[in-house]
């Protein structure tokens, strides 16, 4: 493995708009780390995206600290650097507020935010070295809701002002954006024993003003361009990827 590879960590990546990040990554010839707790997940997608000997799987729950530093760790004695860090890695628990535990709330906010402030603590050292640069996965919901989802609303919101807070604290040496994907539809994305073909109607296409539900790969090109020199003058932000969804007003 030459140490000139460029290196991705990316969290939640055995499934989902994670793995399809991990899968676009591959195609640029950068060398993935993805991070999961889902080991079983984590090793198919090691089957059936690592055969180059590109892409390496370690088990990691973001939300314990010591396993956070011993996926760095382990990620720079294997490939010698970090270039860029997804923090990607998201659980929902929907419960109606007075029945949703203090524990429960705790659990969403351990993984879906203090999982990207640990992430970033310990890959931030690396990541100066090499210039990379951290991107943030929140949600539409960081900015409206449904019902009963005020632990996974909180902690989105949460990334999107942490991820403020880490472009001021990080750069110019490390940039931090954000992404945050409305409707996607990561079914395709799924491990095998779970994995479901999509059933959309033409009602949940139309719902969005650019005509359709999202795709992973929406998200996963728009990281890529984040992480590019290209997107040298980005930080800071948080760019909306939902097809104009949240832009609409609703009338009934």
């Amino acid at each position: 493995m030459s140490h000139n590879t460029k290196i991705a960590v990316i969290t939640g990546g055995a499934q989902g708009i994670g793995k399809a990040t991990a899968l676009a990554f591959l195609k640029k010839e950068w060398t993935v780390v993805i991070a999961d707790t889902d080991r079983e997940a984590g090793e198919e997608t090691a089957c059936e995206l690592g055969t180059s000997g590109m892409l390496k799987f370690i088990q990691t729950d973001v939300s314990n600290e010591e396993q956070v530093a011993k996926l760095v760790k382990q990620t720079v004695h294997r490939f010698g650097r970090i270039d860029a860090l997804i923090n990607n890695a998201g659980i929902s628990i929907s419960k109606p507020l007075e029945s949703l535990s203090l524990e429960e709330w705790n659990r969403v906010l351990g993984v879906n935010l203090s999982g990207a402030f640990l992430c970033a603590k310990h890959a931030a050292p690396h990541l100066r070295k090499q210039g990379g640069s951290i991107i943030n996965i929140a949600s539409t919901r960081a900015f409206m809701s449904e019902a009963d989802t005020e632990a996974y609303s909180a902690s989105k919101g949460g990334i999107a002002a942490l991820t403020h807070a880490l472009a001021i604290s990080l750069g110019p040496a490390i940039r931090v954006n954000c992404i945050s994907p409305g409707w996607i539809e990561t079914g395709p994305w799924q491990k095998s024993s779970r994995a479901s073909a999509e059933t959309l109607s033409e009602e949940d296409h139309l719902q969005h003003p650019a005509g359709r539900v999202g795709k992973a790969e929406d998200i996963s090109s728009l990281v890529l361009y984040l992480v590019s020199p290209e997107a040298s003058f980005l930080t800071g932000s948080n760019i909306i990827a939902d097809g104009g969804m949240t832009r609409k007003m609703i009338y009934s």
